[in-house]
């Protein structure tokens, strides 16, 4: 107990639910430097400032006076209050209920203490049957995801033994009360007034901490395949509000501010943050069962201004993503915002490290995007953009997101942002329908027989990793690919890469639906998003080597339709050794390569363009 009204859990919780620098920036003019915020002393007139703030390890420290501590010292250092009256002041502001000094209000946090002396033994309980004799089917599940032993340990992994009375009866021998187990949420009073039973049942455990780091509910998921439901969290009690909480906060907290990153990561599930934990990633955290809300949002902000919200890349995924932004939209501010990794192929975090491994994950962290770019993927996808009115719907709906944020300078700095989005993209659009229009005077082509699809494994890698991309562009400029919309693909990259935007598949995807390429958009989705590759790592250098080899091919292919049309002569005739060397040389490199896809088919064309080019001198030549 901090004293005979505040308990420990109660402060803890309100220093969680205020971020400091807001609290000091009230009084003095605070600037960024790095991860802390500095400025001139509050307690002594100074001219260089000496004033620090750290919102991740929620203290202050003034060199200039010596002084140091929280944000409740802060209170009662600069406006003379005492520790009560300080920490009243802040409640009030966080919009968290005082205790009462009444009897009935006493008597109520000893209920709230018995409630968690009830789920901190569930908790052990639950920890001890993991281990157990009827844990096997539990551990089994937990080792299959590749947690061992020590990890149990580390995230308190339980298993609830598929007995209706287990835990009850367990509780019980230890002196708690029925009355406490009912009110804590770990056993179930039916309406026919049949005796209770225990909630979780034949389940693995994950116990939810709240921002002390005590237990005060659980979750719970099932090990049979088909049983309902998959998922199960403890219902809302006088402890646990699950839009209050965020599973492994106290941890993650403490986790962000060693690993001094700008804001937490966000998931969508229990086994998500343990996987990130696993890989490296430490600072992860997850609602429990529903969106995020405002008071998620506010936790979050309190640990860093730009948390990752990390979603799967499927249509659930996105529709959580497009929620959030509404939820956030009101309450950015400067320094206050979200970033976003949609991950490929629908995997979700767990799925992905286990199958590509903890650096794909951390890359997919790194590329991030701000809220601004989904907003304006949204947004633009929202509905097709081929009349004068759809387009202005547009600009109605971004006008719409704007006016929703309440921050005046956050809100003119997004409205800049996207009209400056929306001119580009009209100018783009006028440009397309230009080219579009030159393209239909012309007689159209007859239809290739089938599809000559050279080069887009190749163009498809350019895309998913921008790094590679950017070391290429010289070469992918000149590249000549046969099939139509493999080409158009490579002029949409082009495209954006003028207008300034960073390319990805959304934004092809956005692009290719203006200029009606369908064919072209099914191409992009042909193959599924791969791991961005740097063109330092040898299989970065080995993708710019197939680009270099596709594009000889297609200069040996000019080479031999030149010599068809007789442009070259005798002169053509006298390089026929150095060619044919060349290709030699090309198809022993990619013999050595291995079988990849591209070099398969890059050799295959180089044996075709090398007996092509034999024929066609010898009907020149007669040799």
């Amino acid at each position: 107990m901090v004293g005979p009204r505040f308990s420990e859990q109660f402060i803890n919780e309100l220093k969680s639910r205020v971020r400091m620098s807001d609290v000091v920036g009230r009084k003095v003019k605070l600037i960024k430097k790095g991860k802390e915020w500095s400025g001139l002393s509050p307690f002594t007139a100074e001219k260089t400032p000496s004033f620090y703030v750290n919102d991740q390890k929620q203290f202050f420290k003034d060199f200039s006076s010596g002084k140091f501590g929280d944000v409740i010292t802060f209170i009662q250092e600069t406006e003379r209050l005492s520790f009560s009256e300080a920490v009243e002041k802040l409640a009030l502001e966080a919009g968290m209920q005082l205790p009462s000094d009444t009897p009935q209000a006493k008597a109520e946090r000893s209920r709230n203490g018995r409630l968690m002396d009830v789920c901190e033994a569930a908790a052990s309980f639950f920890e001890e049957h993991l281990r157990g004799p009827e844990g096997g089917p539990a551990r089994a599940y937990f080792e299959g995801r590749g947690l061992k032993p020590s990890s149990w340990s580390k995230y308190r992994l339980g298993y609830a033994p598929d007995d209706w009375r287990a835990l009850q009866t367990h509780l019980s021998k230890l002196g708690m009360k029925t009355a406490d187990m009912l009110d804590a949420g770990l056993i179930i009073q039916p309406d026919t007034g049949r005796d209770p039973y225990d909630r979780f049942r034949g389940r693995v455990i994950f116990p939810i901490e709240d921002t002390t780091g005590k237990v005060i509910a659980f979750g719970g998921r099932a090990l049979e395949k088909d049983a309902k439901p998959k998922y199960l969290n403890s219902p809302e009690t006088d402890l646990f509000h699950k839009g209050h909480q965020l599973y492994r906060y106290k941890r993650a907290r403490e986790a962000a501010a060693m690993a001094d990153v700008e804001g937490l990561v966000v998931c969508e599930g229990y086994m998500d943050v343990i996987a990130l934990c696993e890989a490296g990633v430490e600072y992860g955290v997850a609602p429990l069962g529903t969106a995020l809300t405002e008071d998620q949002l506010s936790l979050l902000w309190k640990v860093g201004g730009e948390p990752i919200l990390c979603f799967d890349g499927d249509d659930a995924g996105i529709r959580a993503a497009h929620k959030a932004i509404d939820r956030a939209l009101p309450h950015l501010e400067p320094g206050r915002s979200l970033f976003f990794t949609l991950l490929p192929d629908g995997l979700d975090p767990d799925d992905l490290i286990r199958d590509r491994g903890p650096d794909a994950m951390k890359a997919e962290l790194k590329g991030a995007k701000p809220l601004v770019d989904l907003l304006w993927q949204r947004e633009l996808e929202q509905a097709p953009l081929d009349t004068p009115e759809r387009r202005a719907g547009l600009e109605q709906r971004l006008e719409i997101a704007v006016e929703s944020i309440s921050h005046v300078g956050v809100k003119k700095a997004y409205g800049r942002e996207l009209n400056q989005r929306l001119r580009d993209f009209l100018f783009q659009s006028r440009r397309a329908s230009s080219r579009n229009a030159q393209q239909s005077r012309v007689p159209a082509a007859k239809p290739a027989p089938e599809f000559n699809g050279r080069g887009l494994m190749i163009l498809l890698r350019l895309i998913d990793s921008p790094e590679l991309l950017e070391a290429s562009l010289e070469r992918l400029a000149i590249a000549n690919f046969p099939d139509n919309d493999v080409s158009g693909l490579k002029d949409s990259v082009f495209d954006i890469i003028e207008s300034g935007e960073e390319v990805d598949r959304t934004g092809l995807t956005s692009h290719l639906r203006l200029l009606g390429k369908d064919r072209a958009i099914r191409l992009l989705r042909s193959q599924p998003a791969t791991t961005p590759l740097s063109p330092n790592s040898p299989e970065g250098r080995e993708w710019l080597n197939a680009l270099e080899r596709f594009c000889a091919v297609d200069e040996l292919t000019q080479d031999q339709e030149r010599l068809h049309r007789g442009a070259e002569g005798e002169t053509f005739v006298a390089t026929r050794v150095t060619q044919k060397a060349r290709l030699k040389t090309e198809i022993r490199e990619l013999t050595r390569g291995g079988e990849d896809v591209d070099h398969v088919e890059t050799r295959s064309h180089l044996h075709e363009a090398l007996k092509a080019f034999d024929e066609a001198v010898k009907r020149k030549t007669g040799k």
